[in-house]
């Protein structure tokens, strides 16, 4: 039985006892090769678990409890765990079998966690938010622009525990490339840290690049030749999203910090120079999104700006040719008022007199409204 259908059995055990049973199970049940990057074929919340000794993966499936006990006996090599939305009773004896903080475990479980960084002993527990880009063939009001999910990592001098939540994010391109390069793999659990934080951060700067695509696109349409009737939704759904990815990458600042900067037991330094190169690219995408928000501030007070002044000429056409109907309105005001004398009253060419005054009035005001710009 391969160590991931053994710690679907562990979930439901707890104890010495217990895991006395996991072993018995372990001979009697054949055994199923879970090393697949793919979920579980017996359904629990394991995506992989395998085995690493010199940074090479061991190959074939063994008893996870006695996985982990050779680990330790040996001193050599570590366990990658890897799971995907487990609950509560799941957890529970992977929790015990590797001695896990119940305040991390609680963490672990439940998601919509803050980024950080936190050391329980001699286990430290990290939080990462994942983003991906949503594709969509037009930016609305409503559109999608940016998911996110999270991925906590245990790492322990002899293993790793990977929990990933959400639908995108998958560890299992990032775990090939690791085991492509076993000099790096090699340096122990605090690179597969590093291989997160790395992955996690590259996807940052991804989406940034795909949301300034779309602000561009707004921007062009705010200044385009009919700006001022442009959605303003989209720049406040812009924003929005904008806010979203804020959560998931500022917040993450402190933590790269401290692996890159503070002694910490599982990470050697050597790894933390590679922590660094992280934290490089994890500020170049903190201001791009800063400078996002600017930019999104002041498109939306542009845009502002256009529909007033587009207000301001609609009302100035609208001021100009009421006080051009002003005039024959006065002048028909007053010969309506059916008094026994009036001027030229019953003059033949009174008529057209009053009709051409009319509109000579009308015709002069007409062009003086259309040199001043109103008209």
């Amino acid at each position: 039985m391969s160590m991931a259908g053994n710690l679907r059995k562990v979930t439901h055990l707890s104890g010495v006892g217990g895991l006395r049973k996991v072993a018995r199970l372990a001979r009697r049940r054949p055994r199923v090769d879970l090393s697949h990057p793919a979920r579980s074929p017996l359904g629990s919340s394991v995506v992989n678990c395998v085995t690493y000794r010199d940074g090479v993966r061991v190959p074939g499936g063994s008893d996870l409890v006695d996985a982990v006990e050779r680990v330790r006996k040996k001193g050599d090599g570590f366990v990658w765990l890897g799971l995907h939305e487990p609950t509560d009773q799941e957890f529970a004896g992977i929790a015990e079998l590797f001695d896990l903080h119940p305040l991390a475990v609680e963490d672990a479980v439940e998601a919509h966690q803050r980024p950080k960084l936190e050391r329980y002993g001699e286990t430290l527990f990290a939080v990462f938010k994942t983003v991906c880009y949503v594709e969509h063939e037009e930016l609305t009001a409503t559109s999608e622009v940016v998911n996110t999910g999270e991925i906590m990592v245990f790492v322990g001098e002899d293993f790793v525990i990977t929990v990933r939540h959400g639908m995108h994010g998958s560890l299992g391109p990032l775990r090939e490339g690791l085991e492509a390069d076993p000099q790096q793999l090699a340096k122990g659990p605090a690179a597969v840290l590093h291989a997160i934080a790395d992955h996690v951060v590259d996807d940052y700067l991804l989406v940034t690049d795909s949301v300034q695509a779309d602000i561009d696109q707004v921007e062009m349409d705010v200044f385009a030749e009919n700006g001022a009737r442009a959605d303003p939704g989209r720049i406040y759904q812009l924003k929005r999203e904008l806010l979203e990815l804020k959560r998931a990458v500022v917040p993450l600042g402190r933590p790269v910090e401290d692996l890159a900067t503070r002694p910490i037991r599982v990470v050697d330094p050597e790894i933390q120079a590679y922590f660094r190169d992280v934290l490089d690219h994890l500020m170049r995408a903190k201001e791009q999104i800063a400078s996002f928000d600017e930019l999104l501030n002041s498109i939306l007070q542009a845009h502002l700006a256009q529909v007033t002044v587009a207000q301001n000429e609609d009302m100035r056409k609208i001021t100009a040719w009421a006080a051009v109907i002003a005039v024959p309105t006065m002048v028909c005001g007053v010969y309506g008022m059916n008094f026994d004398y009036m001027p030229e009253l019953h003059w033949s060419f009174g008529y057209p007199l009053v009709i051409g005054v009319m509109a000579v009035a009308c015709l002069a005001l007409y062009r003086g409204f259309r040199r001043s710009g109103w008209l």
